[in-house]
């Protein structure tokens, strides 16, 4: 009688040679495929409106001298990111409404996710930044103009893109080498470094807490412990504030700043903050199409609408009644 361990022997998978992966199908919502004109519709006109009035807020602010302060730098700033953004993937996913395979090349889905970081960390820390600004200018009014120059302005611009670049490399040079021998799905919108490591062909478990750890560091460690001091510091002054038109305008001024942060740091804790993936696939594509297009949607709208000097002068410029 043969010994069945002759006739099956256990199964040994070699990963020297096992990164065949050369192209990456991005499901998306597959049950929503009947009404993938409709969506290409609706996406290209939320796409142009992203556009567009990023594009206005940018050119108003230059063109306006009295928007020519630290805060509006800062939503200039923010408005050109969010044009890059939005450009890393909504393009993509208009294409593959139209597209029943919906390919990406692996390098191009791992260079579509570092983009999509970089922009995002960038991000982060440009929230925060307007977050301490809008604390100096409250709480330490007198000091203000000293401090954040135009020079410092354009140095913490700086520092937050060369952060933000810098940090997802870590997230490309631990990912990049790993072998990928298939399934080459992933259910999502648009390329992630957290889908690419289910893809992988061997234990991701370090690589998912190092994604973990990174998040963690770039979220919690450094932007919303700086952010929370700031507001809680704001808060405390404003209250004290005897002026009912003092405190109205403070408050005026810090909500469109805190709105924008509750969305961004919401939808991206969620995203990016996990240990492991989701099994909740759907929800999960929900909250990554948040981070990537409703999000952006509604900072133009926040900064635009409540900003009464960006309204003015949007006002004045394309002119409106």
């Amino acid at each position: 009688m043969v010994d069945c361990e002759i006739l099956h022997p256990p199964r040994q998978m070699n990963f020297s040679n096992s990164s065949n992966i050369y192209e990456i199908v991005l499901v998306g919502f597959p049950y929503l495929q009947q009404f993938s004109i409709f969506l290409f519709m609706t996406l290209l006109c939320i796409y142009l409106f992203i556009i567009a009035a990023n594009i206005i807020i940018f050119f108003v602010i230059q063109r306006q001298p009295s928007l020519h302060n630290p805060m509006n730098f800062f939503i200039a700033t923010l408005s050109c990111l969010e044009i890059f953004y939005t450009s890393v993937t909504i393009p993509k996913m208009l294409a593959d409404l139209l597209d029943e395979e919906k390919k990406i090349s692996f390098p191009g889905c791992i260079l579509q996710a570092y983009i999509l970081h970089s922009l995002g960390v960038s991000e982060c820390y440009i929230l925060t930044i307007m977050g301490y600004d809008r604390y100096l200018a409250i709480c330490k009014p007198l000091q203000y103009s000293s401090i954040i120059t135009t020079r410092i302005c354009i140095y913490l611009v700086v520092g937050c893109f060369v952060g933000g670049f810098l940090i997802p490399l870590i997230e490309v040079v631990l990912i990049s080498p790993l072998p990928f021998c298939g399934p080459n799905r992933i259910e999502n919108v648009f390329c992630d470094f957290l889908p690419l490591l289910s893809l992988a062909c061997t234990d991701t478990k370090f690589y998912t807490m190092v994604e973990f750890c990174i998040g963690l560091f770039t979220l919690l460690t450094m932007s919303l412990p700086l952010i929370l001091f700031s507001y809680i510091r704001i808060i405390h002054v404003i209250l004290k504030m005897k002026s009912k038109i003092g405190r109205r305008k403070a408050f005026s001024t810090c909500g469109a700043h805190l709105m924008v942060v509750i969305l961004f740091f919401g939808s991206a804790a969620f995203v990016y903050v996990r240990a492991s993936e989701s099994s909740f696939v759907d929800f999960d594509r929900t909250v990554g199409l948040t981070y990537a297009v409703f999000t952006p949607l509604a900072n133009p709208v926040i900064y635009g609408l409540r900003n009464q000097e960006i309204k003015k002068s949007i006002q004045k410029y394309i002119c409106f009644p």
